[in-house]
Protein backbone atom coordinates (compact mmCIF):
# COMPACT_ATOMS: atom_id res chain seq x y z
CA UNK A 1 0.00 0.00 0.00
CA UNK A 2 1.10 3.46 -1.36
CA UNK A 3 2.55 5.13 2.58
CA UNK A 4 1.17 8.80 1.35
CA UNK A 5 -1.51 7.79 -0.54
CA UNK A 6 -2.91 11.61 -0.55
CA UNK A 7 0.55 13.27 -1.58
CA UNK A 8 0.69 16.41 -3.85
CA UNK A 9 -3.50 16.88 -2.47
CA UNK A 10 -4.67 19.85 -0.20
CA UNK A 11 -7.31 19.35 2.05
CA UNK A 12 -9.35 21.79 3.48
CA UNK A 13 -10.67 20.80 6.84
CA UNK A 14 -13.60 22.67 8.50
CA UNK A 15 -14.53 22.42 12.43
CA UNK A 16 -10.45 21.54 12.58
CA UNK A 17 -9.36 23.13 16.29
CA UNK A 18 -10.41 20.12 17.94
CA UNK A 19 -12.04 16.62 17.81
CA UNK A 20 -13.54 15.14 14.84
CA UNK A 21 -11.86 17.79 12.72
CA UNK A 22 -8.39 17.64 14.59
CA UNK A 23 -8.31 13.96 14.13
CA UNK A 24 -8.74 13.88 10.27
CA UNK A 25 -6.11 16.64 10.05
CA UNK A 26 -3.86 14.81 11.36
CA UNK A 27 -4.81 11.61 9.72
CA UNK A 28 -5.19 13.34 6.01
CA UNK A 29 -1.31 14.68 6.80
CA UNK A 30 -0.02 11.27 7.93
CA UNK A 31 -1.31 10.28 4.19
CA UNK A 32 0.88 13.00 2.78
CA UNK A 33 -1.75 15.74 2.03
CA UNK A 34 -1.49 19.41 2.77
CA UNK A 35 -3.59 20.64 5.00
CA UNK A 36 -6.37 23.59 5.28
CA UNK A 37 -7.25 24.15 9.03
CA UNK A 38 -10.40 25.84 9.52
CA UNK A 39 -11.93 27.08 12.17
CA UNK A 40 -12.73 30.07 14.64
CA UNK A 41 -10.11 29.27 17.55
CA UNK A 42 -6.67 30.46 15.48
CA UNK A 43 -4.60 29.33 18.84
CA UNK A 44 -5.84 25.99 18.30
CA UNK A 45 -5.30 25.90 14.68
CA UNK A 46 -1.81 27.19 14.73
CA UNK A 47 -0.90 24.38 17.43
CA UNK A 48 -2.34 21.77 15.26
CA UNK A 49 -0.40 23.21 11.98
CA UNK A 50 3.11 23.19 13.76
CA UNK A 51 2.32 19.60 14.59
CA UNK A 52 1.56 18.61 11.84
CA UNK A 53 4.16 19.79 10.04
CA UNK A 54 6.80 18.89 12.30
CA UNK A 55 4.92 15.20 12.58
CA UNK A 56 4.48 14.74 9.06
CA UNK A 57 6.62 17.28 7.11
CA UNK A 58 3.30 18.69 4.94
CA UNK A 59 2.05 22.02 4.73
CA UNK A 60 -0.90 23.24 6.99
CA UNK A 61 -2.15 26.40 6.49
CA UNK A 62 -4.21 28.28 9.07
CA UNK A 63 -7.16 29.90 8.09
CA UNK A 64 -9.44 31.84 11.12
CA UNK A 65 -12.99 31.84 9.69
CA UNK A 66 -16.62 31.17 10.96
CA UNK A 67 -18.70 29.04 8.44
CA UNK A 68 -21.76 30.59 9.22
CA UNK A 69 -20.65 33.48 7.46
CA UNK A 70 -20.18 32.93 3.51
CA UNK A 71 -18.02 35.51 3.04
CA UNK A 72 -15.01 34.48 5.55
CA UNK A 73 -15.89 30.72 3.82
CA UNK A 74 -15.15 31.95 0.39
CA UNK A 75 -11.71 33.71 1.90
CA UNK A 76 -10.59 30.91 3.83
CA UNK A 77 -11.24 28.56 0.26
CA UNK A 78 -9.63 31.61 -1.77
CA UNK A 79 -6.76 31.77 0.93
CA UNK A 80 -6.12 27.69 0.86
CA UNK A 81 -5.57 27.79 -3.18
CA UNK A 82 -3.68 30.44 -3.33
CA UNK A 83 -1.57 29.37 -0.56
CA UNK A 84 -1.45 26.04 -1.23
CA UNK A 85 -1.98 25.52 -5.16
CA UNK A 86 -5.13 23.71 -5.32
CA UNK A 87 -8.01 22.54 -3.25
CA UNK A 88 -8.46 18.41 -3.37
CA UNK A 89 -10.64 17.45 -0.77
CA UNK A 90 -12.91 19.21 1.25
CA UNK A 91 -14.32 17.92 4.62
CA UNK A 92 -17.12 19.28 6.07
CA UNK A 93 -17.30 19.09 9.84
CA UNK A 94 -17.99 21.96 11.79
CA UNK A 95 -21.27 21.27 13.67
CA UNK A 96 -22.36 22.04 16.63
CA UNK A 97 -25.66 20.89 18.97
CA UNK A 98 -27.40 23.07 21.38
CA UNK A 99 -30.60 22.57 23.90
CA UNK A 100 -32.87 19.62 23.75
CA UNK A 101 -36.29 20.11 23.66
CA UNK A 102 -38.27 22.65 21.53
CA UNK A 103 -40.48 23.94 23.84
CA UNK A 104 -37.67 25.07 25.58
CA UNK A 105 -35.43 26.14 23.08
CA UNK A 106 -34.44 29.68 22.43
CA UNK A 107 -34.20 31.18 19.26
CA UNK A 108 -30.37 31.44 19.70
CA UNK A 109 -29.92 28.23 20.46
CA UNK A 110 -32.11 27.52 17.46
CA UNK A 111 -30.27 29.91 15.13
CA UNK A 112 -27.13 28.83 15.69
CA UNK A 113 -27.99 25.17 14.96
CA UNK A 114 -29.01 26.32 11.44
CA UNK A 115 -26.22 28.59 10.63
CA UNK A 116 -23.29 26.46 11.36
CA UNK A 117 -24.61 23.00 10.67
CA UNK A 118 -26.90 23.97 7.47
CA UNK A 119 -25.91 26.73 6.17
CA UNK A 120 -21.85 26.53 7.12
CA UNK A 121 -22.08 23.09 5.16
CA UNK A 122 -23.89 24.66 2.01
CA UNK A 123 -21.73 27.84 1.91
CA UNK A 124 -18.59 25.15 1.91
CA UNK A 125 -20.07 22.97 -1.11
CA UNK A 126 -21.16 26.01 -3.14
CA UNK A 127 -17.36 27.43 -3.12
CA UNK A 128 -15.67 24.38 -2.96
CA UNK A 129 -17.22 22.80 -6.08
CA UNK A 130 -15.70 25.09 -8.70
CA UNK A 131 -12.13 23.81 -7.41
CA UNK A 132 -12.66 20.51 -6.74
CA UNK A 133 -14.10 20.29 -10.63
CA UNK A 134 -10.94 21.26 -11.82
CA UNK A 135 -9.12 18.48 -9.87
CA UNK A 136 -12.04 15.66 -9.67
CA UNK A 137 -11.64 16.06 -6.31
CA UNK A 138 -13.37 14.43 -3.05
CA UNK A 139 -15.73 16.29 -0.53
CA UNK A 140 -16.93 14.73 2.29
CA UNK A 141 -19.54 15.76 4.68
CA UNK A 142 -19.69 14.39 8.35
CA UNK A 143 -23.33 13.71 9.28
CA UNK A 144 -24.31 11.65 12.04
CA UNK A 145 -26.43 8.92 13.36
CA UNK A 146 -28.85 11.69 14.29
CA UNK A 147 -29.62 12.33 11.04
CA UNK A 148 -30.84 8.38 9.94
CA UNK A 149 -32.80 7.81 13.33
CA UNK A 150 -35.55 9.72 15.52
CA UNK A 151 -33.65 11.95 18.28
CA UNK A 152 -36.28 12.83 20.46
CA UNK A 153 -33.81 14.65 23.01
CA UNK A 154 -32.89 16.72 20.00
CA UNK A 155 -34.75 17.08 17.18
CA UNK A 156 -33.33 20.63 15.73
CA UNK A 157 -30.07 19.43 15.93
CA UNK A 158 -31.03 15.52 14.67
CA UNK A 159 -32.77 17.35 12.04
CA UNK A 160 -30.16 19.43 10.38
CA UNK A 161 -28.03 16.42 10.75
CA UNK A 162 -30.98 14.39 8.31
CA UNK A 163 -30.76 18.09 5.57
CA UNK A 164 -27.36 17.56 5.36
CA UNK A 165 -27.47 13.49 4.92
CA UNK A 166 -30.42 14.88 1.85
CA UNK A 167 -28.37 17.87 0.64
CA UNK A 168 -25.21 15.87 0.37
CA UNK A 169 -26.83 12.54 -1.48
CA UNK A 170 -28.77 14.94 -3.85
CA UNK A 171 -25.00 16.91 -4.83
CA UNK A 172 -23.95 13.68 -5.28
CA UNK A 173 -26.42 13.02 -7.81
CA UNK A 174 -25.71 16.81 -9.31
CA UNK A 175 -22.05 16.73 -9.80
CA UNK A 176 -21.06 12.70 -10.11
CA UNK A 177 -20.54 13.89 -13.92
CA UNK A 178 -18.25 15.98 -12.98
CA UNK A 179 -15.92 13.75 -11.30
CA UNK A 180 -16.29 14.63 -8.33
CA UNK A 181 -17.33 12.51 -5.43
CA UNK A 182 -19.55 12.94 -2.35
CA UNK A 183 -19.50 11.27 1.14
CA UNK A 184 -21.56 11.07 3.83
CA UNK A 185 -19.47 9.69 7.05
CA UNK A 186 -21.96 9.06 9.80
CA UNK A 187 -20.64 8.71 13.52
CA UNK A 188 -22.67 7.12 16.30
CA UNK A 189 -21.51 9.39 20.07
CA UNK A 190 -17.92 10.54 19.22
CA UNK A 191 -15.42 11.35 22.79
CA UNK A 192 -14.59 14.82 21.36
CA UNK A 193 -15.79 18.31 22.69
CA UNK A 194 -19.50 18.54 21.11
CA UNK A 195 -22.05 19.06 23.61
CA UNK A 196 -20.00 21.67 25.72
CA UNK A 197 -22.17 24.95 24.12
CA UNK A 198 -24.99 23.75 26.76
CA UNK A 199 -23.32 20.97 29.28
CA UNK A 200 -20.53 18.28 29.52
CA UNK A 201 -18.84 17.29 26.66
CA UNK A 202 -18.76 14.33 25.72
CA UNK A 203 -15.18 13.41 26.19
CA UNK A 204 -15.78 14.17 29.46
CA UNK A 205 -19.32 12.19 29.82
CA UNK A 206 -17.44 9.19 28.74
CA UNK A 207 -14.88 6.99 29.21
CA UNK A 208 -12.42 5.95 26.36
CA UNK A 209 -13.70 2.70 24.95
CA UNK A 210 -17.22 3.67 26.01
CA UNK A 211 -17.95 5.31 22.63
CA UNK A 212 -16.46 5.72 19.27
CA UNK A 213 -12.97 8.22 19.27
CA UNK A 214 -12.23 10.78 16.68
CA UNK A 215 -9.43 8.78 15.13
CA UNK A 216 -11.96 6.34 14.05
CA UNK A 217 -14.12 8.51 12.35
CA UNK A 218 -11.08 10.18 10.87
CA UNK A 219 -9.89 6.88 9.47
CA UNK A 220 -13.01 6.31 7.37
CA UNK A 221 -13.26 9.57 6.25
CA UNK A 222 -9.32 9.55 4.95
CA UNK A 223 -10.86 6.07 3.52
CA UNK A 224 -13.58 8.20 1.05
CA UNK A 225 -10.79 10.39 0.60
CA UNK A 226 -8.25 8.23 -0.80
CA UNK A 227 -10.60 6.92 -3.23
CA UNK A 228 -9.65 7.04 -7.35
CA UNK A 229 -12.33 8.55 -9.55
CA UNK A 230 -14.51 7.43 -11.15
CA UNK A 231 -14.98 5.44 -7.48
CA UNK A 232 -17.00 6.90 -5.04
CA UNK A 233 -17.94 5.83 -1.14
CA UNK A 234 -21.77 7.36 -0.99
CA UNK A 235 -21.65 6.93 3.20
CA UNK A 236 -19.86 5.12 5.77
CA UNK A 237 -21.68 4.54 9.22
CA UNK A 238 -19.03 4.29 11.92
CA UNK A 239 -20.38 2.76 15.24
CA UNK A 240 -19.20 0.55 17.82
CA UNK A 241 -20.31 -2.91 17.81
CA UNK A 242 -22.13 -2.97 20.81
CA UNK A 243 -24.19 -0.06 20.49
CA UNK A 244 -25.71 -0.36 16.75
CA UNK A 245 -29.06 -2.63 18.63
CA UNK A 246 -29.94 0.77 20.58
CA UNK A 247 -30.52 2.70 18.01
Amino acid sequence: MDSAPLAETTVLVTGASSGIGAATARKLAHDGADVALVARREDRLSELADEITDDHGVDAHVVPADVSDSAQVAAAIESTVETLGSLDGVVVNAGVGRGSDVETLSDEQYRTMIDVNVDGAFYTARKSLPHLRDGAGSLVFVGSFAGQYPRPFNPVYAATKWWLRGFAQSLAGQVGDDDIGVTVVNPSEVRSEFGSEDGTPFNERFEPGEVTEPEEVADAIAFAMRQDPPTAINSIDVFRRDKFGHF
